[in-house]
């Protein structure tokens, strides 16, 4: 991946690949999940430290293929257990190719035919069909490089059995040759046992990811299948190869994505929600009629029904918009109540505030709620008129029905229905002499 974060936490929609596998395992409801970790251990541990599935860590330390892997992680595995394998680089891999797999009693295969086989191990078969063995890319030979069917890796085999195969396949010391777990297939046989095949029924969806082209195309995938089952259940998406969900998304009736949306933590739409182009939104809650205008940003913000937000506004953690409230273009609210009705059309910042219904602020009004070491909270009235480039300096309350003069900077409260200004009186110097630069004049 040639990054410094462990592979199997590079995202895929958001989260670790490795959760993405462990989702799909936990619902197998297995007796146990043992996961077998090597390079950044303590950091891999750290991120799952919060996992609901109850993790079995198992130190790897040097490692030495993936025969090895599992040799270690069934140390803590009983004898009369079924053990499933898979791999903490596969994200997508469908839950009913692991329940074929799971609910085998021999040792079961899972393959996959590809189009380009290069660089994956070969299922070599014997001329009635059944496999023989699994050769890997850089160990076949011309012929064997021919064949399609794939290993991917996951197997399912009984515990004590798998046992004593791996470890008649450990390669000797100083060898340089991987401990493979794909050895065991020859081993089995040998030892008197059919190996069951079962062929994915995603092949895409079974293959790992190496390399940070082949994390995209995963990316892509992921989000064109979850767009899919987005539409059928009735999103309305501009164009479903330009939106992101990275969490969860939960939508009524007749709500619309444009195109470039980007959808993170968890977001819940009310029905006939408009989300306008290049909209991001991070753990929201939006009511019904609401329409998001173009690029705008939101994090952790409740809307009620029928607000006009952006475009370009940019809603911050703690911000409620009320019912039909307007929050228009160069508009930053953060920790704010905006209510029902109210209005903030362009460039205002509006933070630690409550701002009462009805109420209008004009254009470069701005809350000044940080003295340099200490937030203070701004309580602006219902009905409340406060004109454009106006500085209001926390602590203070505008009271209902209250008038602000464009140009003021107010400290002290305002109170119900008065008229607060403090614009200075204009005056004119005729004939004023503009300073001049000194020294050598510009030609």
């Amino acid at each position: 991946m040639r990054s410094r974060r462990p592979k199997v936490l590079q995202p895929l929609a958001g989260r670790p690949l490795l959760a993405h596998v462990l989702d799909r395992v936990a619902t197998l409801k297995a007796d146990a999940c043992h996961v077998v970790v090597s390079h950044e251990q303590e950091r891999i541990r750290a991120a799952f430290a919060d996992s609901p599935l109850a993790i079995d860590w198992v130190t790897q330390g040097e490692p030495r293929g993936t025969g090895h892997a599992v040799y270690r992680a069934l140390e803590g595995i009983p004898d009369g257990a079924r053990v499933l394998v898979t791999y903490g680089d596969v994200p997508r891999i469908p839950v009913a190719d692991l329940e074929a797999c799971a609910g085998g009693d021999g040792v079961t295969v899972l393959a996959a035919r590809v189009a380009d086989p290069g660089g994956y191990g070969r299922l070599i078969l014997d001329p009635s069909g059944r496999l023989e063995r699994i050769v890997e890319d850089k160990e076949a030979t011309a012929e064997e490089r021919t064949v399609d069917l794939i290993n991917t890796g996951v197997l399912a085999a009984p515990a004590g059995a798998l046992r004593g195969w791996l470890a008649s396949c450990e390669p000797p010391s100083g060898s340089g040759r991987e401990w493979y777990l794909t050895d065991i297939v020859a081993a089995a046989r040998a030892d008197g046992h059919e190996v069951a095949v079962v062929e994915s029924e995603d092949a895409a969806a079974v293959l790992g990811v190496n390399d940070r082209q082949q994390l995209a195309v995963q990316e892509r995938l992921y989000q064109v299948a979850l767009a899919t089952e987005m539409m059928r259940g009735g999103l309305a998406l501009a164009d479903p190869a330009r939106v992101d969900v990275r969490g969860v998304l939960e939508f009524g009736q007749d709500c619309e994505l444009d195109v470039n949306v980007v959808i993170e933590g968890t977001v819940t739409l009310a029905d006939d929600v408009y989300i306008g182009p290049g909209c991001v939104l991070r753990d929201c809650e939006i009511g019904s009629g609401t329409q998001i205008a173009a690029h705008s940003i939101l994090e952790g913000v409740r809307v009620d029904a029928d607000a006009r937000i952006g475009p370009f506004a940019r809603l911050r953690p703690g911000t409620e918009v009320g019912s039909g409230a307007r929050v228009g273009n160069f508009v930053e609210i953060k920790n704010a109540t905006l209510g029902p009705g109210a209005k903030a059309n362009h460039l205002t910042y509006v933070g630690d505030a409550h701002v009462g219904a009805g109420a209008n602020l004009g254009a470069g009004t701005i809350t000044c709620n940080y003295d340099g070491a200490n937030k203070h909270r701004t309580e602006i009235g219902e009905r409340a008129f406060i004109g454009s480039n106006t500085a209001l300096v926390a602590p203070i309350r505008i009271g209902d029905d209250a008038t602000v003069g464009a140009g003021s900077t107010l400290s002290d409260d305002v109170e119900p229905g008065a008229l607060a200004l403090t614009r200075a009186r204009p005056r004119t110097i005729r004939d004023w002499p503009r300073p001049t630069k000194s020294g050598n004049k510009e030609t």
